[in-house]
C-alpha cells in the first residue's frame, strides 16, 4: 500500500452462531488484520480493500442469524484504545512440512 493510498483502522465485530461459518469468516478476516479478541479484529483497510472484504464477507452470511459490524476509527484513536484484563488471542500458527 503506497502512501497516496490512505487506509482507515476498521473494529470488525462478527457474531456467528455456526462454527463453519464462523470458521471461514475468521479465516478471511485473518487475512485482512490482526486477531485482538475471539471475535474482534483491528483492520487498516484501503477504501478498495473494504469494498473486497465486505464483498468477501456478504458470501459467508446467513443474514437472518449472523452480523459482522465494521467500524471506522480515525488514525489518531488507535492511540486512546484501552485495553483491560485477559491476554490477546495467540496468533494463528502455521506448520509447513
Amino acid at each position: 500500500m503506497g502512501s497516496s493510498t490512505p487506509a482507515t483502522l476498521y473494529i470488525v465485530a462478527y457474531d456467528i452462531p455456526d462454527d463453519k461459518r464462523r470458521t471461514k469468516v475468521h479465516r478471511l478476516l485473518c487475512g485482512y488484520g490482526q486477531w485482538t479478541q475471539y471475535s474482534l479484529f483491528e483492520c487498516w483497510l484501503t477504501r478498495r480493500q473494504i469494498i473486497e472484504l465486505r464483498a468477501k464477507l456478504a458470501r459467508h452470511l446467513v443474514t437472518e442469524r449472523d452480523s459482522i459490524r465494521l467500524y471506522p476509527l480515525c488514525g489518531g484513536c488507535q492511540g486512546g484504545v484501552v485495553t483491560m484484563g485477559g491476554a490477546k488471542p495467540a496468533d494463528p500458527v502455521t506448520v509447513i512440512i
